[in-house]
């Protein structure tokens, strides 16, 4: 155990915003290194290390000096949150690409208003077939903006329940669509 360390943090805990600074120094190249090399990204290499300090900074009795050392306390920290950071990329690159299969023609013209037209009518069928609550739940996010945890709260239920009713609907609206978006193409 780095004695020094649990001074540092005692003094931050105190008060003293020098402590932060020399903490900064001495480990944000480490926490940098770490973060870069989990998430291969070095803006987010660089949020992971601003993350850590300033939950440190906020919450510096999280760091128990008789269980390690201060180093590895924050390497602990980045490293989870590198790893968080990751799987929110995976997770956001995989919902644009459900999107991206849900409506290929995103941001380009249709060739004309008869085949807009068409299609408008065609959607509309296939929103129609869902069964009511998933209408509903494709309705509020689509037509009206709302997030899934505002869904949720409109429609009185759990955010989970939500986020099911809307995954169900694209899946069936898919299948339902896609022969119709092949046939377009």
């Amino acid at each position: 155990m780095d004695t020094g360390d649990g001074l540092l943090v005692a003094r931050l805990a105190a008060g003293d915003e020098e402590a932060i600074a020399e903490i900064f120094d001495r480990y944000a190249p480490f926490l940098y290194g770490l973060a870069r090399r989990v998430t291969g990204d070095a803006n987010a290499a660089e949020d992971v290390v601003q993350e850590v300090l300033t939950t440190l900074w906020t919450h510096p009795e999280r760091f128990d000096p008789s269980r390690g050392s201060l180093r590895a306390f924050l390497g602990v920290q980045a490293h989870r949150r590198a790893v968080d950071a990751v799987r929110r990329e995976v997770r956001r690159s995989a919902h644009e690409s459900r999107q991206q299969a849900l409506d290929p023609t995103a941001g380009e013209p249709f060739p004309d208003a008869v085949e807009s037209i068409g299609l408008v009518d065609i959607v509309r069928q296939a929103i129609n077939r869902l069964p009511a609550a998933q209408r509903r739940a494709v309705e509020l996010a689509y037509f009206e903006g709302c997030t899934q945890r505002e869904l949720a709260s409109v429609l009185g239920i759990p955010e989970g329940t939500a986020k099911s009713r809307l995954r169900l609907a694209q899946a069936k609206l898919s299948e339902w669509l896609a022969p119709h978006l092949l046939e377009m193409a």
